[in-house]
């Protein structure tokens, strides 16, 4: 590409950042100068700029990173490498945090919180710091089941990394800054090998429980406006009586959203534990929509009502207009539920190691308004505890399951949501053809080092259940719908009581021995 070329689209990448409210007229210039500089171009563009696409930067910003490959600007023509370059170039365009704190404080003023979530949203996406074209590639689908319809993801929106990059990243100096990807020091920050650039980043600064958090948006938003709330201290998620208040906190004040916490330990917690942090959104999940099947009340708390789910996971939905009193049974359960032992389901409080007392109940919790103003309280109750016969853990996805779902069943798995990994697009497709007739199957021709090696029983079972004669769309129906059915079983084995006889009676004896009574 020559230099005219690329001041062309400089200026077209302008002009979207314009009609997109990233930069106003008043900031072209200094943008435009910014931009000449970073591609060591004299002279701007001269000449008229022909109606283009404005609506998606990924066709400009690719014009703009050959160009700099070809310059020289990045050494190897990796993903990695035109991600840190392209965020770059959008960090140039970017209005200033205080500006952008400023602008979401004047439109909550005027328009309310919604209007204002809106404007971040939107900011998120069109500065391509969420990049909506990987994830529009991700695959979805829902399974109906007797619990309700859950939801399947494939990711896709995280590109591999490059061997190039891999070897190149082990040659760099580690560094402890930031010290995650959930801290402050994101804002800005340049990225390098072994950590995404974050120039296009933003926050906006939120008071929870008398304490500073921080909310921005997830970058690979799993679902509508995925957001997440952190802390502005680098220390370990803890669920406690603060995290009620504080996830109370923040439904008073965006009250379209809803947000939950990841459990605190190991094996039932989410990806990052070591930085204290919720999950939140505008999303209706499955478990939001499961049927109360027992309800409950305490005589300790009379303005609350509870109720098991029937979900597959264990979990007890406190309501109330009373948000004291909701907070104080939150806070009871926690208190009962860690110290709670009943050896006849395998779940056991405190495991003894070298003296100390190794915790393993925890919950995950989720907070909501509903639209009689009504506040409910999902708990979650959770066990990360491990034997020799599952040491991945007792209520984790057991082993015959790890062919599909291997990974913690964090807090948008524990809602309903499966979150699988990107490995799974080509093996299912490899499954499919092999269900309808386009690819031979001989499981004793299968190597250990096959990508379907692993799935060697389930493709059995799928072959024996629906033979190799299927029409190609109808072997996609019914892979899709037998990998739901495994993310159900999924669920039921990280279930803490489970759904059979014994595992209900179970369930109400922990209710009864912490004062609420069936009604």
């Amino acid at each position: 590409m020559d230099v005219t070329t690329a001041s062309l689209k400089i200026e077209e990448l302008l002009l979207y950042a314009l009609k997109h409210g990233i930069i106003e007229s008043t900031d072209y210039i200094q943008c435009r100068n910014s931009l000449l500089d970073l591609f060591e171009i004299q002279e701007p563009y001269n000449g008229p700029v022909d109606d283009v696409n404005l609506d998606d930067p990924h066709d400009i910003l690719n014009s703009l990173l050959d160009y700099a490959y070809e310059k020289g600007f990045f050494e190897e023509n990796t993903i990695t490498n035109r991600d840190l370059f392209d965020t770059r170039i959008m960090g140039l365009l970017m209005p200033r945090q205080s500006e952008v704190i400023r602008r979401f404080d004047d439109i909550e003023r005027s328009a309310g919180i919604e209007k204002a979530t809106d404007y971040f949203y939107s900011l998120s996406k069109d500065s391509y710091y969420i990049r909506m074209d990987r994830i529009a590639k991700n695959k979805y689908w829902r399974t109906d089941t007797e619990y309700g319809s859950l939801e399947i993801t494939i990711n896709l929106s995280k590109p591999e990394k490059d061997p190039k990059d891999i070897a190149a990243a082990k040659a760099l100096k580690e560094t402890n800054y930031p010290k995650c990807l959930l801290c402050l020091e994101n804002v800005g920050f340049s990225g390098n090998l072994n950590h995404p650039a974050r120039q296009n980043h933003r926050v906006i600064p939120v008071k929870v429980a008398g304490e500073q958090w921080y909310f921005q948006y997830s970058p690979y938003v799993y679902y509508n406006e995925h957001c997440i709330l952190f802390y502005e201290k680098h220390v370990p998620m803890q669920i406690s009586e603060k995290t009620f208040i504080r996830l109370l906190d923040f439904i008073d004040q965006f009250p379209h959203y809803f947000i939950g916490s990841n459990a605190d330990l190991p094996i039932v917690g989410g990806s990052i534990l070591s930085h204290e942090h919720f999950q939140g959104g505008r999303h209706v999940f499955p478990m939001e929509e499961a049927k109360v099947e027992k309800r409950y009340k305490s005589e300790m708390f009379k303005d609350v009502d509870a109720g098991i789910l029937k979900w597959p996971l264990s979990v007890i939905r406190l309501s109330s207009k009373n948000r004291d009193e909701l907070l104080k049974a939150s806070s009871m359960i926690l208190r009962e539920w860690r110290n709670y032992s009943d050896p006849s389901i395998d779940v056991i409080a405190y495991s003894t190691v070298s003296g100390s007392e190794i915790p393993h109940n925890t919950i995950t919790p989720i907070a909501r308004k509903n639209g009689d103003g009504v506040y409910e309280m999902d708990l979650v109750l959770r066990n990360n505890r491990t034997t020799d016969e599952y040491p991945y853990g007792i209520f984790h996805p057991h082993e015959e399951l790890h062919h599909v779902k291997k990974e913690n069943i964090g807090l948008i798995e524990v809602m309903g949501l499966a979150v699988l990994p990107g490995r799974l697009k080509n093996e299912l497709d490899d499954i499919e053809m092999i269900l309808s007739g386009d690819r031979k199957y001989d499981k004793k021709e299968i190597s250990a080092d096959d990508p379907l090696f692993k799935h060697v029983p389930w493709i059995d079972e799928l072959v024996n259940k629906y033979g190799m004669n299927l029409k190609r769309e109808e072997a996609e129906v019914v892979v899709k719908d037998e990998v739901g059915k495994i993310f159900l079983k999924v669920l039921m084995d990280a279930g803490v009581f489970k759904r059979d006889e014994k595992g209900k009676a179970a369930f109400d004896k922990f209710l009864d021995s912490i004062h609420f009574k069936k009604i």
